[in-house]
């Protein structure tokens, strides 16, 4: 596996996490949590514990530099090495990504159908999603097996030629769109109901509910606990400041979630949108920015395109990182070449995937609903509530307990001593162990109730 430069993987890992994660299920789940308190949850989370996670994970995988399983492997100094249990982690990411491969399917669609005819009202918004659920399913799954098949085609390209030359061109790009349509949503009426919805914070409204979900939106949002920051970072060079490259998928990463919310919540907000007329939120992308560039007419066409395709490929460097895990680890360890690995893991995901979609359609939800929850839910549920948590839990009490305190000294040398690495350790031992436990346990108990 060739290394990434410096700052390959630094792009590589923020590409891995933007993606939807911070413009797709940002908004939604802020739009299903009420707004201000989940945000507020959502950015102390992140700062502090999401983090600490991931120099956790950028650790096992730097030093370890294998794949997922035998990282943890080869930095347990004790005989046994019982670690063949984490490879629970690596179904994560294709679990994920049949879902998401579900929804970077409907962009395309929005790229290549609707920005050319873009809808001026609400009410029209929402007839062309509703009518893609309904009488476009060929479509559907036409933008799944395009990107599904694009994924697999970067991935079996490689770390270098694939992954890296990706994310070096988008990230930038994207940033430029968001801070432009920041800009323009800034000069909107209902600007200002979107700063409140997101900020104005009312304590109140904290319930248990809302603190699981900010917890799964950090996973989901950082790439924790699903293997992907453990590979990458074994394909990291050796004197990579993790605390730095960690800060620099964190901190853009927020950023990109709070304009996301504000462009789209001003847009929503702007066209009399009602959050309590949606019992599904999850759409709100869709109904949100075919209006912003209805705005601009003509032009609104062209920048609706630039903007779906930036999206789109934003959203494909997810969902590479999302299949490189299992990819890695069917080629370290089973034999597999990287294109055969690469189908393989791609085949099951297309299956998955196609559950998924069907299941959000009105003609077969009833028939892929279960304990009133649908496929996409459930896959959603599994993957950011079970794995991932499982996956961060692990990590943590590995580095935390398992590797000796003078080789984490030693490994973190560089960027972390004194001080900062007490608070650091503390963290990780103590602090992110009790939250995960104790919201995994309240999560799985919601979920399973009915």
């Amino acid at each position: 596996m060739h290394s990434f430069s410096k700052i390959g993987f630094i792009l590589a890992t923020l590409g891995s996490s933007i993606g939807l994660g911070h413009i797709w299920r940002f908004p939604y789940m802020a739009g299903e949590m009420g707004g201000s308190a989940f945000v507020l949850l959502f950015l102390i989370l992140a700062l502090c514990i999401g983090t600490s996670l991931l120099i956790a994970d950028m650790i096992i995988g730097n030093k370890g530099q294998s794949d997922v399983i035998h990282c943890f492997a080869n930095l347990d100094s004790s005989p046994k090495r019982h670690w063949g249990f984490v490879g629970i982690i690596l179904l994560g990411g294709p679990l994920i990504l049949s879902f998401y491969a579900v929804v970077l399917g409907q962009i395309l669609y929005y790229l290549f159908w609707v920005s050319f005819s873009l809808p001026n009202d609400m009410a029209s918004s929402q007839a062309i999603l509703y009518a893609l659920k309904t009488d476009k399913i060929s479509y559907q799954i036409l933008g799944f097996s395009v990107v599904l098949g694009l994924t697999g085609l970067i991935v079996s390209l490689g770390v270098k030629e694939g992954i890296e030359r990706l994310n070096v061109v988008l990230m930038p790009l994207l940033f430029i769109i968001f801070i432009g349509l920041l800009v323009y949503a800034a000069f909107q009426p209902a600007f200002w109901q979107a700063v409140h919805f997101l900020f104005d914070f009312k304590y109140q409204v904290i319930t248990p509910n809302v603190l699981i979900e900010a917890l799964a939106q950090m996973f989901f949002s950082l790439s924790l606990g699903v293997g992907t920051i453990i590979t990458y970072a074994a394909a990291s060079q050796t004197n990579q400041n993790l605390l730095k490259s960690a800060l620099w998928v964190v901190l853009p990463g927020l950023m990109i979630s709070l304009i996301a919310g504000l462009v789209i919540f001003t847009f929503f907000f702007g066209y009399n949108g009602n959050l309590s007329e949606h019992s599904d939120r999850t759409n709100l992308v869709f109904i949100a920015l075919p209006l912003i560039f209805s705005e601009f007419g003509n032009v609104g066409q062209v920048l609706c395109v630039a903007f779906l395709s930036t999206l789109l490929f934003a959203g494909i460097t997810s969902t590479i990182s999302l299949l490189e895990p299992s990819v890695y680890y069917l080629m370290k360890h089973r034999g597999f070449t990287r294109k055969a690995a690469t189908f393989w893991v791609s085949l099951a995901v297309f299956a998955l995937g196609l559950l998924a979609l069907f299941s959000q359609s009105p003609l077969f939800e009833k028939a892929l609903t279960f304990s009133e929850k649908n496929i996409f839910t459930w896959f959603n549920i599994i993957s950011t509530s079970v794995i991932m948590p499982f996956g961060a839990f692990v990590s943590i009490v590995f580095v935390g307990f398992i590797i000796k305190k003078e080789m984490l000294i030693c490994y973190t040398k560089d960027f972390l001593s004194g001080w900062t690495f007490a608070l650091w350790l503390f963290v990780v031992r103590y602090v992110d162990p009790l939250v995960i436990v104790g919201i995994l346990f309240y999560a799985l108990a919601q979920s399973f109730k009915h």
